[in-house]
């Protein structure tokens, strides 16, 4: 598709949204990962709207994402947050996946958290943990970047050196250590899915320097970056990918850890935008 018609249903979008109530410019724009739609408890929400009801957005396919976006304050902060993300394993295009992330910078949103679950294949990792991500792997076989390049939506060839913004990770460690929250640093691997992984794959991806696996969050910074945003990334590990000694996975157990970790990842969060 032409990257005119991109930008052009951009704007169409964003508009719409402002028409709905999304009128105040955004502090930042949030993602709430798999199971960690409890975080939306520490949001004073103003405004709600289905995705299937905004133009560009497609629905979410998962039960446990609740596929809404959403305008709010998180301390004292103006906030747009998607309520359950799209991924590649549901069918989605990389440009469907990224177009919200695109629609909250048009809104004004400069910095962009994120949240995921993962797997973790660093044996110094246990599930539970969590880690925030400083840098990534791409192995989705694909690139929102692919494709006749607009200027106005960012450069044709994008610098990676700093994907996950480092004055934000040295912040967010040091709001947890004086929340007394444990925050590990991590390489993110991520997959197509919906499978996951055998054993072999999980030693492949360990040798290739990954901390954590997961099905998401990479396209999503891929393009928050193309836009200019800050970005930031926190991971609530849910299960233990050691191939010498698997077990069978549990997925109500691995969306238990996460509701679990959400108040945590909230309280991360909180801490960084009070700071913006």
């Amino acid at each position: 598709m032409a990257s005119d018609a991109l930008y052009d249903r951009i704007q169409i979008t964003a508009g719409f949204l402002q028409a709905q109530g999304f009128t105040a410019k955004p502090d930042a724009a949030l993602i709430f990962g798999s199971g960690l739609g409890a975080m939306s408890q520490g949001m004073t929400i103003e405004c709600e709207i289905p995705y299937p009801v905004i133009p560009g957005f497609v629905n979410t396919t998962l039960s446990f994402h609740k596929g809404r976006l959403l305008r709010g304050t998180v301390a004292g902060k103006r906030v747009v947050a998607m309520d359950g993300r799209f991924h590649r394993y549901e069918g989605w295009s990389m440009e469907q996946i990224t177009f919200p992330v695109r629609v909250m910078n048009a809104l004004g949103a400069k910095t962009l958290l994120l949240s995921n679950i993962s797997g973790c294949l660093n044996p110094n990792y246990r599930a539970g943990d969590l880690a925030v991500i400083v840098d990534h792997i791409n192995l989705l076989g694909d690139n929102p970047l692919v494709g006749v390049n607009d200027e106005r939506l960012g450069p044709r060839f994008l610098d990676m050196i700093e994907p996950y913004s480092n004055r934000l990770i040295d912040q967010i460690e040091n709001i947890g250590m004086s929340l007394g929250i444990k925050l590990h640093r991590a390489v993110y691997a991520a997959m197509t899915g919906s499978s996951f992984e055998t054993r072999a794959e999980y030693r492949m991806l360990r040798t290739l320097g990954a901390d954590l696996i997961g099905m998401s969050s990479v396209p999503e910074v891929i393009a928050a970056k193309h836009c200019g945003m800050e970005v930031c990334a926190l991971s609530l590990i849910s299960d233990e990918c050691f191939p010498d000694c698997l077990e069978p996975l549990d997925v109500p157990a691995l969306l238990k850890r996460a509701e679990d970790g959400a108040e945590k990842i909230g309280k991360l969060f909180k801490g960084v935008l009070k700071s913006l």
